[in-house]
């Protein structure tokens, strides 16, 4: 099983399309069906001999550190890596306090997603002057250590980016090459009406960047013989090689769990607090019984469902979209759809001929990636 860990609800940064966009956001306009607990500690607090313990029932656990900024707590994150030494361990983070954990620790990470949203005048803008440079210093320095895991890019894709061309300046730049790249588009409207700018947005921008980047993706496998691990395409490309169908594809609920800071199990790490979303704690609760929490029927009656399998739990649940936006985040899945399987001849026939081969697809399950943008 695959668990977040919140280590902290603090953060170094205030990035314009999530914390910045909570101070921004009017109160009140934003409601759930479940009550929410406003009594969260700030830190991990519920233990690291209670983690490890909850933990020694599971027989292949893995922890993805996440925060807030998780490495404002590399002490826990230290504490942890050592009282769970036979644990998997991956981290999402901003990459400004990389350098806050030794190298020995650092490559026994497998995966480390770092939130960089393409060249540097696209991130400084999203996420403050200067992080574009800080974030590739420490990948540098990391892989100067000796860290010979995997790196995401973790990309935020909002209204305005070109993505395509943030796309391809993190697959080849001069400074750090990600093979590995994931984006999420910021689709998350708020009561802001900014779902008004996301149609047109979405339509002549952000779909077309999704067909030219299949292209790509597809003429790297036939020049170099190699699959870019391309997350939004990888997993979805793979099922559709071997007729798989899939449920939520970042694994909320069944596959993937999330401890809160108090020691609370919730299905997704953006369901904090979510009252009528605790499934136990740490302490009481055995990993190998705990419940499915499934996507609502809203999503189980469309055509793509086992291709998309309900794209977000929390976006089920929230409901932050009127029908009309959500609608339009609907229309770019179907596309992404389309175009992966009108590419999906092609890449059968490199297979056939030897150019790349179907186990080039396989990756990590639940990494910490979406999978559907």
């Amino acid at each position: 099983m695959h668990y977040h860990v919140l280590l902290t609800d603090r953060c170094n940064l205030n990035c314009r399309y999530c914390r910045g966009k909570i101070l921004e956001c009017p109160t009140g306009e934003i409601t759930s069906t479940s009550s929410i607990d406003n009594d969260l500690p700030l830190d991990y607090s519920a233990g690291v001999s209670g983690l490890a313990r909850f933990l020694s029932r599971d027989p292949h656990p893995v922890l993805t550190f996440y925060g807030g900024e998780p490495f404002l707590r590399s002490d826990l994150i230290r504490e942890i890596m050592e009282a769970i030494p036979t644990a998997g361990f991956i981290v999402q983070t901003n990459g400004i306090l990389l350098d806050h954990l030794e190298p020995s620790l650092v490559r026994r990470l497998s995966t480390i997603l770092v939130s960089i949203d393409g060249p540097e005048e696209v991130t400084d803008r999203n996420r403050g002057a200067g992080t574009y440079r800080a974030v590739m210093k420490n990948l540098k320095a990391i892989v100067r250590g000796g860290y010979r895991g995997e790196v995401i890019a973790r990309m935020t894709v909002s209204a305005g980016t070109d993505m395509r061309a943030a796309v391809r300046h993190l697959a080849g730049n001069d400074e750090f090459s990600f093979d590995s790249i994931h984006w999420q588009m910021d689709a998350n409207f708020w009561p802001d009406g900014t779902w008004d700018e996301f149609a047109p947005w979405a339509v002549t921008s952000y779909n077309p960047a999704v067909s030219a980047l299949v292209d790509d993706w597809v003429q790297v496998m036939e020049a170099r013989g190699i699959v870019l691990r391309w997350y939004p395409f990888l997993d979805l490309v793979e099922d559709l090689l071997l007729g798989r169908a899939s449920r939520l594809r970042c694994g909320s609920g069944y596959a993937n769990y999330t401890v809160m800071t108090n020691g609370q199990i919730i299905p997704c790490p953006v369901m904090v607090g979510m009252r009528d979303y605790y499934l136990g704690t740490i302490a009481d609760t055995d990993p190998t019984r705990l419940p499915e929490v499934n996507v609502g029927a809203q999503c189980s009656d469309c055509s793509i469902f086992t291709f998309c399998g309900g794209r977000c739990l929390y976006a089920n649940v929230l409901s932050p979209w009127p029908p009309e936006a959500r609608a339009e985040v609907c229309r770019t899945v179907f596309h992404l759809h389309a175009t992966l399987q009108g590419a999906l001849p092609a890449i059968q026939n490199l297979i056939v001929r030897g150019v790349i081969r179907s186990e080039d697809f396989v990756h990590e399950k639940f990494n910490g990636c979406e999978i559907i943008p």
